[in-house]
């Protein structure tokens, strides 16, 4: 199932070119790594579709998309318990 922002989350670029997510309800901050970053870009380019943003990073990073998957997974589910993303149906 996609996922997107939660209402009010607002991702900030750097200055140093990484991404700051940022919810304005709840305060939360969490700052990302380059991969992050990418993961980050990915989803949004993809709608949220994890797979797919998992094709398109395996295939730019020349890796295998099993395990961009499972990655991307885990870090979807600690955006999903910080509140910075949800499931859409």
């Amino acid at each position: 199932m996609p996922v997107k922002p939660t209402a009010g989350v607002t991702a900030v670029l750097r200055g140093d070119g990484r991404l700051e997510l940022v919810s304005s309800t709840t305060g939360i901050r969490m700052r990302c790594d380059t991969v992050g970053t990418a993961m980050w870009i990915a989803l949004r380019q993809h709608g949220g579709d994890i797979e797919t943003a998992a094709r398109t990073l395996a295939g730019a990073w020349q890796t295998d998309a099993t395990n961009i998957r499972a990655d991307l997974d885990l870090w979807v589910d600690e955006l999903c318990d910080a509140g910075l993303v949800g499931a859409t149906p």
